[in-house]
């Protein structure tokens, strides 16, 4: 009787593996056709971070939202600003941005050289990290941003969330934390 089982076992194993392989690919293969778009808005009530931000204040001088679409729909979200420094707070953030775009339009540039990503959101498992990669490309590809900073919450979360995708903790403020991915 047991070698009549364990055929049938093996089966069943490899049966398995197969569904389990089929339902990986099917579940991240959204993940290969996607792209990164600059959006003129998104829906702040989705914005576990920064919901209290309105979309005025995140398209404002020196700042972008952009998500990661796939099938005509966004899948994750990330909003930035563009400064010459590293904000410790949003009000910081939106001086600053505000003064490096109008630093910049007076002397014709594309704006501040540091971006700052001050929130991230996915709604699809593995797009937070995809939408890291992207946007990290395309600072890789500017010719005017030399660093990914980020402005994040004071929460165990955040700090996992970007140790895990490869930033360094540079400085904890008092009610932020601003992480950098390596550019060059």
């Amino acid at each position: 009787m047991k070698k009549k089982f364990n055929p049938r076992i093996k089966a069943r194993l490899r049966k398995n593996r197969q569904v389990l392989s089929k339902n990986i690919d099917n579940f991240f293969g959204w993940v290969k056709g996607a792209k990164l778009v600059e959006l003129k808005e998104c829906n702040t009530d989705e914005d576990p971070v920064r919901p209290e931000l309105d979309n005025k204040f995140r398209t404002g001088y020196g700042r972008k939202i952009f998500g990661v679409e796939y099938k005509g729909e966004i899948h994750a979200v990330m909003c930035f600003a563009y400064t010459n420094e590293i904000p410790k707070s949003v009000e910081e953030l939106e001086k600053l941005s505000t003064d490096a775009f109008l630093q910049t339009a007076m002397r014709d540039q594309a704006g501040g050289q540091i971006a700052i990503a001050y929130t991230v959101w996915s709604k699809k498992k593995g797009g937070g990290k995809l939408i890291v990669k992207e946007v990290f490309k395309k600072i890789k590809k500017s010719n005017h941003l030399n660093r990914l900073v980020t402005l994040s919450p004071l929460t165990e979360m955040a700090t996992q969330f970007h140790v895990r995708n490869g930033a360094k903790l540079i400085q904890i403020n008092e009610t932020t934390q601003n992480f950098e991915y390596r550019v060059m």
